[in-house]
């Protein structure tokens, strides 16, 4: 072998065929080809799960059975494997408590700042809550006026309910023989009875002086006597001043506070200990105590409660009530709907209101005063009697039939209480240059490199010696994430929120900042949502990860990334059956000058993506207005129907707000009536002429391998159905169940169905190995026996879709679905092939199969996020042909995309930017790609697109 270079010999997971490759260490090496070809079988499958099986193997028989362990891959042997670690497109989980700044542990560091520089102000005077030692206590009492009588006083009970005789007794046994309540000094043997349910404000009283301007033994004693009966805190009451005393400064019955810990003398506001678990939302004492450190809680949604604002309340306008009459009520299902229905009438007939008008006629006042019981439209506020509003009594917790009918109407929506900080209000008041945490957290990444660096020259000198190196530490993590193209994600956005390209970034961000050397890191292009003006950064970022003497592999179909690459490898011809070889490798150069090669082919500019001659006209148009959700900037923007726009800009300027966020749930409430419009935009014109509405995505079509083309398609259906019509099988009385893997009856009950059978090895990876009973045919052998041109079910689902389609030609139901199938390019795989096998980009295109199949209206809207995800050029070449199809039938496509190949074909361009996050959320240009060019000279996507529509051949 080679030193220097990665050596796999006979590599046969899934599709690769006997591959043999050399991979030189140390270098930035792009794995591509078309989708479906084989490369993350040699980049995942293979080289990462041999690197993660070795590691794991390293340790001890107890540990391993607490990792989950990789299967050891079908390979002759891999020499000069290094330490190998993942970087997937997989979202960083489900859980809502992880952020941005949590997963980056930026969080932490932000935490320890805080903790250590950060000043408390009272929520309500907004002054600094200050900290008192007891020799800084004592030395403001001897400053007082000489000659004041003053009260040294330690607070036991302020403004609350306590088991008064048991305190009492307490401080009687301590020797002290006065007390205070409520600034009233009583003897402690002759104090009133005191109500056992209200509240008093207690304090005893210390010590009584005589201010001489001198600190004293007495005062110092006095101080720590009052600070342990009062835990820490002590009350000076002003008694008299001296009769010559005219500085005003204080009054007599003043009360002066002091505090060793944080607490508000005005309000009694008390921030605690200020340490960096008090910032931490994943702490009980430390999080809202509303949302529990969620941001957000549930409310009941008014315009979810009257879903048809045309009907009266008589015919059931509030929806979980349903119809309200004036007869018996024994007829309702519940108490709480009775409950809720007589109080309605008794309100409508006592303020005069019309139930049998339609909900929308009725005046303002009078639907907030069934709906919150009052005509403020206010929860909070005063109620009129005891009637709460139809809100009201949904939004009691304690009532168990109102939280469930709530569950049904109820939106997510920021906690009022906290603002969506999710901290509790002392963690909310600690301050650094006028901003608390959570106020850091909600800027994006740049935003906030620009708050640290600034800092320090608005701190002490005293501030800065402390948090200088967490400003460093803070910057450099910032820097990262702002180098990998998300500079426009906030600090607080939820991980789960994130999309697989920018959660991959985010790692790949830790990972340059980890500074490890000798690794091997295996990356999903990481290309992905991003715009061809950040790519630059994100390969420098890719370059100083190689720099650090790792090995980088990196799936990858951008352009730009084969350019600035080592070593090319390019995994083909086809795809599925079809490929599995490698095609070309080496340098960009020999892949330039290798014919054989369809990806150097592109690179070259031999092949290209032909822009159409045809500019369509457009009469009709879906017309969006004022939309204002996330950075939207009351955004008015038009689509045409029946065309194919494309909605441009940079990662994180509003692309998938204004689509996704907006035009598709509107679209769906418009033409479904299901989901509540979003209330994030003035309106949309125009959906009257769309009647059906399709999101296609890269998700998969099944998570089982129970599920693959054939039943997601609905192509399995048809075949069971022919196969239950043979002449066995109907004498044998089976029925369409009989042919179904997923069923008892027709399927082999040895592996029910799955082919393989499961061996628990504990501390070794879970073997599967081919069912003995069935030989992995799935079925038993009675089913088997039915047969159809001498093939079995088995038999057929173990065919392409293109030796399908030839062997089913002369049955249309079953033709119709393969056709489909070949025509947006999937002819090679298996019609039984499990779903969690298949890309993303062979998951978006049986999709797509699924929908042409369909008879179609010409009037459907198709809306599409990111469609070349995965795809090579050549891939992308296919599915423009397929979305073109589509708007020339009359739909009306529109795709969110960054790829030029694409941007360049397209009908229509909505540019939105400039920038992203704050400073996007604008339209920067729109109209077709030549006229986005030549009108739009700050269109930074505009920019880009300039040489592909002088290099595109027609």
């Amino acid at each position: 072998m080679a030193k220097g270079v990665i050596s796999i010999r006979g590599a046969r997971v899934h599709n690769l065929r006997n591959v043999d490759v050399d991979l030189p260490k140390n270098k930035l090496i792009v794995i591509t080809g078309v989708s479906g070809s084989g490369k993350s079988s040699l980049a995942f499958d293979t080289l990462y799960a041999e690197g993660q099986r070795r590691y794991v193997e390293s340790l001890s028989s107890y540990t391993r059975q607490f990792v989950n362990l990789q299967a050891k891959p079908d390979v002759d042997s891999i020499e000069g494997l290094s330490p190998a670690i993942s970087v997937s497109q997989k979202t960083a989980g489900k859980n809502p408590r992880s952020t941005v700044s949590t997963v980056t542990e930026i969080h932490d560091y932000l935490r320890l700042m805080f903790a250590r520089v950060g000043v408390p102000y009272s929520p309500t005077t907004n002054r600094p809550i200050v900290k008192f030692t007891a020799s800084r206590m004592v030395k403001e009492i001897a400053n007082l006026p000489p000659g004041a009588r003053v009260y040294l006083l330690a607070p036991i009970a302020q403004d609350k309910q306590t088991e008064y005789v048991k305190e009492i007794s307490n401080i009687r046994k301590q020797g002290y023989v006065r007390i205070s309540i409520d600034g009233v000094v009583y003897d402690i043997n002759e104090i009133p009875k005191l109500e056992h349910n209200k509240r008093y404000d207690i304090s005893v009283v210390v010590d009584r002086l005589v201010i001489t301007g001198e600190r004293s033994n007495r005062i110092s004693s006095s101080v720590e006597n009052a600070l342990a009966v009062g835990h820490g805190v002590l009350c000076v009451k002003i008694v008299t001043l001296p009769g010559d005393y005219t500085d005003g400064e204080y009054v007599e019955g003043q009360v002066l506070v002091f505090s060793e810990h944080f607490l508000c003398p005005d309000s009694g506001f008390n921030v605690g200990a200020i340490e960096p678990k008090l910032f931490s939302f994943n702490i009980v004492n430390s999080a809202c105590q509303y949302c529990m450190g969620l941001g957000r809680s549930r409310a009941v949604d008014v315009n979810m409660l009257v879903p048809n604002v045309e009907l009266s309340i008589i015919e059931g306008a509030i929806d979980p009530i349903g119809p309200v009459k004036p007869a018996c009520y024994s007829s309702y299902e519940s108490t709480f709907v009775h409950k809720c229905c007589t109080e309605i009438l008794a309100i409508a007939k006592k303020f005069g209101i019309d139930i049998a008008q339609p909900w929308h006629r009725l005046d303002l006042k009078s639907r907030n005063l069934l709906m919150f019981g009052n005509e403020e439209g206010d929860l909070n506020a005063a109620k009129v009697g005891n009637f709460k509003g139809i809100v009201g009594y949904l939004s009691d917790t304690g009532n168990v039939v109102a939280e469930k009918i709530a569950e049904r109407y109820s939106v997510f929506r920021k906690c009022p209480h906290c603002a969506g900080f999710r901290l509790s209000p002392q963690a909310l008041s600690v301050k650094i240059d006028g901003k608390h945490i959570g106020n850091v957290c909600a800027m994006t990444v740049s935003e906030t490199i620009e708050w640290c660096e600034g800092l320090p020259a608005r701190l002490t000198d005293f501030e800065k010696q402390i948090c200088s190196k967490l400003l460093d530490e803070i910057i450099r993590r910032l820097t990262f994430l702002s180098n990998v193209g998300l500079g426009y994600l906030t600090l607080d956005r939820e991980s789960r929120t994130l999309s697989g390209g920018e959660s991959q970034r985010i790692k790949l961000a830790s990972h340059v900042g980890s500074s490890l050397t000798g690794v091997l890191y295996v990356l999903d292009e990481p290309s992905i949502g991003l715009h061809q003006r950040d790519n630059a950064l994100l390969i420098e970022t890719l370059k100083n990860l190689r720099d650090l003497e790792n090995t980088v592999v990196v799936i990858e179909h951008d352009e730009e990334t084969m350019m600035h690459a080592d070593h090319i490898v390019d995994v083909g011809p086809g795809a599925g059956v079809n490929g599995g070889q490698i095609v070309a490798q080496g340098s960009l150069e020999e892949i330039l000058s290798n014919t054989d090669s369809i990806t150097g082919r592109f690179l070259s500019g031999k092949m290209d993506i032909p822009i159409s001659d045809c500019n369509k006209t457009f009469s009709k148009w879906i017309k969006i207005r004022g939309a204002c959700k996330n950075n939207l900037k009351n955004v008015d923007v038009t689509i045409p129907i029946g065309g194919f726009t494309c909605v441009t800009g940079v990662s994180g300027s509003g692309k998938s707000s204004l689509i996704g966020d907006i035009l598709y749930p509107y679209a769906l409430h418009k033409v479904y009536g299901v989901t509540p419009p979003p209330t994030e935009c003035a309106g949309i014109l125009g959906l009257e002429n769309i009647d059906k509405v399709i999101e296609i995505d890269q998700s998969p079509i099944g998570r089982t391998p129970a599920s693959n083309p054939a039943t997601y398609v609905g192509l399995f259906t048809h075949i069971r159905s022919w196969f239950a019509g043979l002449p066995l099988a109907k004498s044998r009385g089976y029925t369409m169940s009989r042919f179904s893997f997923n069923a008892k009856g027709g399927r082999c009950e040895s592996c029910k169905g799955d082919m393989y059978m499961k061996i628990e090895m504990h501390f070794l990876p879970d073997m599967y190995v081919t069912c003995e009973e069935c030989n992995g045919l799935r079925y038993n052998r009675e089913t088997l026996e039915v047969l159809y041109k001498g093939k079995s079910i088995a038999d057929v689902l173990d065919m392409t879709v293109d030796q399908a389609l030839d062997f089913f030609s002369a049955i249309p139901l079953i033709r119709e679905k393969l056709e489909s199938l070949q025509s947006v390019g999937m002819g090679y795989i298996k019609i039984g092939q499990p779903s969690t096998t298949l890309s993303g980009g062979e998951s978006q295109r049986i999709k797509m199969s699924k929908e042409l199949s369909k008879r179609s209206t010409g009037n459907t809207l198709y809306i599409l996020d990111e469609p070349t995800t995965g795809l090579h050029i050549s891939d992308i070449q296919n599915l423009l042909q397929i979305l073109h199809r589509l708007s020339d039938m009359g739909n009306t496509v529109v795709v969110i995309e960054h790829n030029l190949h694409v941007i360049k074909t397209a009908d229509y361009i909505i540019d939105i930017g400039p920038e992203g996050g704050t400073h996007g959320g604008e339209v920067v240009g729109v109209g077709s790609p030549h006229e986005l060019v030549k009108n739009y000279p700050n269109s930074i996507t505009a920019k880009y697109l300039a040489p592909y529509l002088k290099s595109a051949k027609s």
